[in-house]
């Protein structure tokens, strides 16, 4: 951009009052800075912007469309000054994703927290899985997510947030079975994990040391409260998530982890 917003303001009060003195004092310059700058837009548009009089000016065709085009110019930079003095509080608003397992025990602090801090934030929220969300990122269409690490992409910038740890989970009889087992030790035809898709079956399947084409592993669960009170009923052992684990203990009274 060959102009600026200063030189706009200086055309618009000559146009308004048709003369380079009082355009000079309304501007609270000097005459001469006022009449460097306005040739300087003239130069930069190609073309002179008003016809030097004795004691008048008068726009030029050119004059008159920069006129018009530019006060739409102004009259947005003013709105975006505003909105920068004001805090950007007003029509401010976030789009933010979750991962499934993390939202239902994570997103009624977060929203609590944010609506604490600013009580215009309009908040939209999107529940989607780990590939869902990096689109979304990548198109703009979400503005934030909240997902395991790595999230397998190089475009986006990553900021840890906490760590989440593993719980063993299942019914009391199970678990009292088991014992103290390490998760390599878990035979795969106890295990019960959500299904493919979730980032939370791949790293489970990682602190275990299996594969997912590991036989006999049960990837059926659609989401951590259909797995918890599959393996409370003694259909297995999960891992469960500590940020899940006293919602869901709480919601299935006989899970035990």
């Amino acid at each position: 951009m060959k102009f600026t917003l200063r030189q706009l303001t200086y055309f618009k009060a000559l146009a308004e009052q048709r003369n380079f003195g009082r355009a000079a004092a309304v501007c609270n310059v000097s005459q001469p800075a006022l009449s460097v700058q306005i040739r300087t837009l003239e130069e930069a548009l190609g073309g002179p912007l008003v016809e030097r009089r004795t004691r008048d000016v008068v726009l030029t065709p050119l004059g008159r469309t920069v006129l018009e085009m530019g006060a739409h110019v102004l009259n947005a930079a003013q709105h975006l000054d505003q909105l920068g003095r004001d805090g950007a509080a007003v029509g401010q608003s976030l789009s933010l994703g979750l991962i499934p397992t993390i939202a239902p025990y994570l997103l009624p602090g977060v929203l609590a927290a944010l609506r604490a801090e600013n009580l215009a934030l309009q908040i939209s929220v999107r529940e989607a899985k780990t590939s869902r969300l990096v689109e979304a990122l990548a198109d703009g269409s979400l503005d934030a997510a909240v997902m395991a690490l790595p999230s397998g992409s190089e475009e986006l910038s990553e900021t840890p947030l906490f760590e989440d740890r593993f719980l063993l989970a299942g019914s009391p009889a199970r678990l009292q079975a088991a014992g103290a087992v390490r998760p390599t030790d878990l035979e795969p035809r106890q295990l019960m994990l959500l299904e493919d898709g979730h980032c939370l079956t791949d790293q489970a399947l990682e602190v275990c040391g299996r594969g997912r084409g590991q036989p006999g592993i049960n990837l059926g669960a659609s989401s951590l409260a259909t797995l918890s009170r599959m393996v409370a009923a003694g259909f297995g052992l999960t891992l469960m998530p500590e940020l899940a684990a006293r919602t869901e203990a709480q919601s299935v009274p006989d899970l035990a982890l």
